[in-house]
């Protein structure tokens, strides 16, 4: 799920500085592989775009990494290599692209359900996030294979349906988004109670316009779940693009109560009171 640090990076960009997108991912076009229209990103260029930001010590260092990699013959190195470099760009450049990738690269190797998960999480959870069509395609890509793989080891795997639905749903995947509705809505009819895939369902009948849809997913997870803070936010906002002005002011008054950061109480009693006027 949205974890609630992405959460409450959504909000703070969202109100304090809602024209600008935050600037977490290293954008870039290539020529093949998970195109959305005229545009695509390969992993190579964002790699290379990753080392432009680091020392030349620490390129050296990756270089030896990337070697051992292609020179390794044994899966349980090559795991191991993995997983150095991805701590590297996680740790020390604090760079998610490459993160991500080596984390994915080495739980295809580990081929385990946790790992898989795992990793398909951290693109997914980023793809909630992301505004640009471009790298939504490629981050929805790379969890969607995760997915299907974690899949063919536990199909009965709820979280991973949702997971899966979710890529196509928020992704550019697919010219049917309709693909990831019902994959979300196999599980949540089976079980309402389903936090994660009625949260899903909200963002998506957000996205797609049918607010009214949409308040009635997230007041499942509210109910299910009041510490909820996407949801209460995303609540308050469906309400307001549907001009209930005094729900959506009940509800960023929640929000403002739930939020820890002092700049985004400070944009939500500013919404707050342009509603009130």
């Amino acid at each position: 799920m949205l974890t609630a640090g992405a959460a409450l990076l959504f909000l703070l960009f969202y109100f304090v500085s809602p024209t600008v997108a935050p600037d977490k991912h290293i954008h870039t076009e290539g020529d093949t592989t998970h195109s959305h229209g005229n545009q695509s990103i390969r992993f190579e260029d964002l790699l290379v775009k990753a080392k432009e930001k680091i020392s030349p010590e620490q390129a050296a260092r990756i270089g030896m990494l990337e070697n051992a990699v292609v020179r390794g013959d044994i899966k349980e190195q090559q795991i191991h290599v993995y997983h150095q470099l991805a701590r590297f760009w996680s740790d020390s450049a604090r760079i998610f692209e490459p993160y991500a990738w080596y984390t994915a690269e080495a739980a295809k190797l580990e081929n385990s359900e946790k790992s898989l998960t795992f990793a398909a999480h951290l693109f997914l959870n980023n793809l909630m996030t992301e505004g640009e069509p471009a790298m939504q395609n490629w981050l929805a890509s790379q969890a969607k294979v995760l997915f299907d793989k974690a899949l063919v080891l536990n199909p009965a795997n709820d979280s991973s349906k949702i997971g899966l639905g979710a890529c196509y749903l928020f992704g550019n995947i697919s010219d049917n988004p309709m693909q990831g509705i019902m994959s979300i809505r196999s599980v949540v009819e089976k079980n309402p109670d389903n936090v994660y895939g009625q949260m899903m369902l909200g963002l998506g009948g957000k996205k797609s316009g049918q607010y009214d849809k949409a308040i009635e997913r997230f007041l499942i997870v509210v109910k299910k779940d009041p510490e909820n803070l996407d949801a209460i936010f995303n609540l308050a906002e469906c309400y307001d693009i549907h001009n209930e002005k005094a729900n959506a002011i009940k509800w960023y008054e929640i929000a403002k109560e739930k939020v820890p950061v002092a700049a985004a109480k400070e944009a939500l009693s500013k919404r707050i009171a342009e509603l009130k006027r």
